[in-house]
């Protein structure tokens, strides 16, 4: 399996739709990152190799050409001094590096062709890993909110109890209240009516105020005698 071949799944993974279809984005973003970066750096070493191949062949691409020109130039020398043969030996030579020279051409091709698409799978990588850097951020942003949400709800929901505790006591002290009031109104209405008769007459029996006063006065005349 050629490098492209192992990594092609990176050119065509779509890092948002990734994302979307994560049960846990915090905990998977975190782990999908592990991996990635593990990736980025096997992409950025094949890179580096595929890179390095193009510019080596390259090279030879180009030391090739400057040979064809070199026979070429020879062979035109070999004409101006009049040597035929000299310049169908240079010529020659010239034929068989140009032959050489259409295969570097063709491996070139495809070495820079494959760097080229190494370079742009290699920035895809970085770039989606940054965008999940970006997009873990954000999850995480809203997970604590969601925490908090929800501790703000828990908190509504004891003051919603608490209150609803404070009127059900209120309650029932209006209700200890009105049932202490009936019980003193029945205590009242259970006492015997007074009978206006009966007190007077205990008024005027126990009456003894004018015999003390009589008594009084009779024995300061006794002793005014004296």
């Amino acid at each position: 399996m050629s490098i492209l071949e192992r990594f092609g799944s990176i050119i065509n993974a779509n890092i948002n739709n990734i994302i979307d279809r994560m049960e846990d984005p915090e905990k998977m973003i975190d782990q999908y990152l592990r991996e990635m970066t593990d990736d980025l750096a096997e992409v950025k070493r094949s890179t580096a190799s595929v890179i390095a191949e193009e510019k080596r062949t390259k090279r030879e691409v180009e030391e090739n050409e400057a040979e064809v020109k070199k026979y070429e130039e020879l062979a035109k020398k070999a004409i101006q001094a009049g040597n035929d043969d000299d310049a169908r030996v240079f010529l020659t030579k010239k034929n068989e590096i140009e032959s050489i020279g259409s295969g570097l051409a063709s491996s070139y091709a495809t070495a820079h062709e494959n760097a080229i698409k190494m370079r742009e799978m290699h920035d895809k990588l970085a770039k989606d890993i940054e965008t999940l850097k970006a997009r873990r951020n954000v999850i995480k942003g809203k997970m604590s909110v969601a925490e908090a949400q929800e501790t703000m709800n828990r908190t509504a929901t004891t003051s919603r109890r608490s209150e609803s505790a404070m009127s059900n006591f209120e309650r029932m002290e209006e209700k200890a209240d009105r049932m202490l009031d009936e019980a003193n109104a029945m205590s009242e209405l259970d006492q015997e009516p007074v009978d206006e008769a009966t007190a007077l007459e205990e008024q005027y029996a126990n009456d003894t105020s004018a015999t003390v006063e009589e008594e009084l006065s009779r024995l300061k005349e006794e002793m005014n005698q004296n």
